[in-house]
């Protein structure tokens, strides 16, 4: 029964045109069953395989973009560690810079003392520590932009090396600068060391430099200094800064005292009431040493005083004229 039904055959009529006869084919019923069947097994067939082909290609874009995702998180790890080294370099920068800001307060405290020394003495100009200020209003140049890390890294390493080139610069001024002071030193020294400052109250002289009558024996004689009147009592004053050689008595001299100067000078001190200063003490511009008397051969209270240039005297009014 089931063969029978399946051995009858269909037939179609093609219809073409009116001027055209019909046509009748006889299809027999299997195959008009088997062609649509076999399309449908086509479809899925071509579904199943999209899906598959969709499938991996999602994947493989799935392992692409973890890939990128990777590679976006390795940059941006560099891009940390790149920061955190250019800010460590920051921070080492700022302890270099306040090293050098150190380093510029003492040349400048230097520089102070420079100008105080040199100031008080009226000579010369005094040194300066400072840079020349530009005109900022001339300036210019290309613009760059800074817009990332290297940029950025490179320009705090130039910094880093302008640090280093400033640093040493400074280094060579901190170790030229002591031997400037040392310079003014000597120059403060050699001022203060001049005597030329009056070493008495009173200005009244009473017997110049030079050849005179000699008050006791009415001859004429040398007279190797000045006498000075004044009141006993009266404190003498160090013409200079300089170191005491000799403070004792004698016959001739009475209590006196006698201090080495720079450039080869000395000055005496004679007739003293009181010695107030002893041998190799170092005595300062302006100290009193002793008091005005009129001790050893002396005819009244009064200073003689007299300034020796390698062991001569010399006329001492041109030296106290200088301090006046």
């Amino acid at each position: 029964m089931r063969n029978a039904v399946l051995s009858r055959k269909m037939t179609l009529l093609v219809l073409q045109d009116a001027n055209h006869a019909v046509k009748q084919i006889q299809v027999s019923k299997p195959l008009v069953i088997a062609v649509p069947l076999a399309a449908l097994l086509s479809i899925s067939g071509l579904i199943v395989s999209l899906q598959a082909y969709s499938g991996h290609t999602v994947a493989s874009l799935e392992q692409e973009l973890q890939s990128n995702n990777m590679q976006l998180q390795a940059v941006v790890t560099d891009k940390d560690e790149a920061i955190k080294r250019l800010q460590a370099q920051i921070v080492t920068l700022s302890a270099e810079s306040k090293s050098m800001k150190d380093k510029v307060q003492k040349v400048s405290e230097m520089e102070k003392e420079l100008q105080q020394i040199i100031s008080k003495f009226g000579t010369g100009k005094a040194f300066s520590a400072s840079s020349i200020p530009g005109d900022s209003s001339h300036i210019g140049g290309e613009f760059i932009a800074v817009h990332n890390v290297d940029t950025a890294s490179r320009l705090a390493y130039d910094t880093q090396d302008d640090f280093a080139e400033m640093s040493e610069l400074i280094n060579a001024m901190l170790s030229r600068v002591p031997a400037m002071m040392d310079q003014a030193e000597h120059l403060h020294q050699s001022l203060s060391g001049t005597p030329s400052l009056w070493p008495t109250l009173s200005r009244s002289i009473t017997s110049n430099f030079g050849y005179r009558s000699d008050p006791f024996t009415g001859k004429s004689a040398f007279h190797a200094g000045v006498d000075i009147s004044g009141e006993i009592g009266d404190p003498v004053y160090s013409a200079g800064a300089g170191t005491v050689l000799q403070a004792e008595h004698s016959p001739a001299r009475g209590n006196f005292i006698i201090i080495q100067h720079p450039n080869g000078l000395q000055t005496w001190y004679m007739h003293l009431s009181r010695i107030s200063v002893s041998v190799n003490d170092e005595v300062t511009k302006g100290e009193v040493i002793g008091r005005l008397g009129s001790t050893g051969r002396s005819t009244g209270p009064h200073l003689h005083f007299q300034v020796l240039k390698q062991n001569k005297p010399i006329d001492p009014l041109p030296y106290l004229t200088q301090g006046q």
